[in-house]
């Protein structure tokens, strides 16, 4: 690289009269040394420049492609997840639905299992009713019967003197006595 710097300082001492030269008068020589210097970067640097932009051309296509590959993911995503969201929301509807008949059914059973125990409640009353009734009876018939007896005790033995008792006695014990002989 010295070299081709040392040229051009080299060149730039020759006389310029009759003979080639670099004229190093930057106001005079601007225009024509920069075209030789943009012809020297155009013809050496478009190879250089063409691999460079055909790499970065790569790349951003590259990049595109990954970006549309991912945005392609990210919306198969989306759809799943909002096809899980609707499912859920389904499974969610179902459960509530569900839920709330369950409720409802778990009230009639309550209702229905309520009305039985009052039922059986009031059968139970009836019943104990009917016994206690019943026995009221069976009590009052007892008394009357006690005292009919009583009445009818009170009115034999006013009656009956010892003779007449003796003689119910007496018939009574043949009475029994023909029925031993009849069983025999």
């Amino acid at each position: 690289m010295k070299n081709v710097t040392d040229s051009f300082v080299f060149l730039g001492h020759w006389p310029s009269a009759g003979s080639f030269g670099f004229n190093t008068d930057i106001l005079a020589t601007n225009p024509i040394n920069l075209s030789v210097v943009l012809g020297v970067l155009i013809f050496f640097g478009k190879g250089v420049l063409n691999d460079l932009l055909d790499n970065r051309k790569q790349r951003i296509l590259s990049t595109i492609r990954n970006s549309e590959e991912l945005r392609k993911g990210a919306i198969e995503q989306l759809e799943k997840a909002r096809a899980r969201l609707r499912k859920v929301e389904t499974e969610a509807d179902e459960y509530r639905v569900n839920g709330y008949s369950e409720i409802a059914r778990e009230k009639m059973n309550l209702i229905n299992a309520t009305s039985d125990s009052l039922e059986q409640l009031e059968n139970y009353k009836n019943e104990t009713l009917r016994f206690e009734q019943q026995r009221a009876i069976n009590q009052v018939r007892q008394r009357i019967f006690e005292q009919a007896l009583q009445g009818a005790l009170g009115i034999l033995n006013s009656c009956l003197n010892s003779e007449l008792h003796f003689r119910t006695i007496s018939a009574n014990i043949g009475i029994l006595g023909v029925m031993e002989e009849i069983t025999n």
